[in-house]
């Protein structure tokens, strides 16, 4: 891998899109905010947040009538319902409205590592906002939320809710943390060296999350003989698609003991680090004792390649390790009971 091909690693903090309401902005349809759905002081040094509120910006006003969903479930509209929207029992229809403010927010959008969304919100939800189709209700994606990720198959998402759940947030500052240094990779123009550069960095990391699309990823990127604009965004929907999986315990083994194979004969106590990895394996220690060992051996070995992974950031660990420790506070402040 030529390092140089890549840009430097993102500091914090990341820049990331949120539900305005989220930000505490009075813009809900009742005149409130929902300031309290989301862990600010968890997320504190990690993220600029950046409020969008769709239905303001479509013209909606404050107070307002709210939206409903109705109809087909694969492709269900939003009305506002009301006395303000003209009459009482009347439906204005404001799908088209929003999914062309969701297409002009493209651009700004661009410019951020992720998005906050508000929780069962009709046009913002991720999931789970309740669809109004007479006797037979069901639950869907809201219109707005939906377009935008139509459009951004590779952006990372989440609810706000979600970040109370310590290990959903953290996966959440991983994602915006490689997403982040793909944009900033792609700035510079994509080529195929860049885009095979990029992947050599971030293999042991996808492999700890989803060995067959560790496997498939590479297999996208065995052919470059087409534009790698035409193959790179596949590839990034593909990979950030596979970190939003939940990485495992055996996953993290799979991938020490990969890296524990670049540590050169005669270098340190190899016993004490397939040791400390199996330690991790039981449970027994934490992750970072054996990535620890592991990093002291391989710069002992002048193992310049798997010393570039990504998977052996402390960088990005230490944020990752940070917001599942914060999250985890601000959840038990939430609920003491747990």
């Amino acid at each position: 891998m030529d390092a140089k091909e890549l840009p430097p690693f993102p500091e914090l903090p990341l820049t990331v899109a949120v539900s305005d309401c989220l930000t505490g902005a009075h813009v809900r349809y009742d005149g409130g905010d929902k300031r309290e759905a989301l862990p600010h002081a968890a997320l504190d040094g990690l993220y600029v947040f950046r409020g969008i509120c769709p239905e303001v910006g479509i013209g909606l006003g404050v107070p307002r009538d709210p939206i409903r969903l109705v109809g087909d479930p694969d492709a269900p509209r939003a009305r506002v319902f009301g006395e303000q929207s003209g009459g009482s029992g009347s439906l204005t229809d404001v799908t088209a409205q929003l999914r062309a403010y969701a297409d002009s927010q493209l651009p700004a959008l661009d410019e951020v590592d992720g998005y906050v969304f508000m929780q069962r919100s009709p046009s913002c939800g991720l999931s789970g906002v309740k669809l109004f189709n007479g006797d037979t209700p069901g639950t869907v994606r809201g219109v707005y939320a939906a377009q935008v990720l139509r459009r951004l198959p590779a952006l990372p998402a989440v609810e706000g809710g979600q970040l109370f759940d310590p290990a959903a947030g953290a996966n959440f500052v991983l994602r915006t943390l490689v997403y982040a240094h793909w944009r900033r990779t792609n700035a510079l123009g994509m080529t195929a060296a860049r885009l095979i550069a990029f992947h050599t960095a971030y293999k042991y990391l996808v492999m700890a999350h989803d060995v067959p699309a560790y496997r498939q990823l590479g297999n996208l990127l065995s052919d470059l003989s087409s534009a790698a604009d035409s193959v790179a965004k596949p590839y990034i929907r593909d990979l950030m698609r596979a970190l939003s999986r939940p990485v495992s315990r055996a996953g993290h083994t799979n991938v020490l003991a990969h890296l524990q194979g670049y540590v050169a004969r005669g270098v340190g106590d190899r016993k004490k680090l397939a040791g400390s990895i199996d330690a991790y394996r039981r449970g027994r220690v934490r992750l970072s004792v054996p990535m620890s060992l592991l990093r002291r051996h391989l710069l002992e070995s002048g193992a310049t390649y798997a010393l570039s992974q990504a998977y052996l950031r402390s960088d990005l660990w230490a944020a990752v390790d940070r917001a599942y420790n914060m999250l985890q506070e601000a959840r038990n402040v939430r609920t003491p009971n747990l």
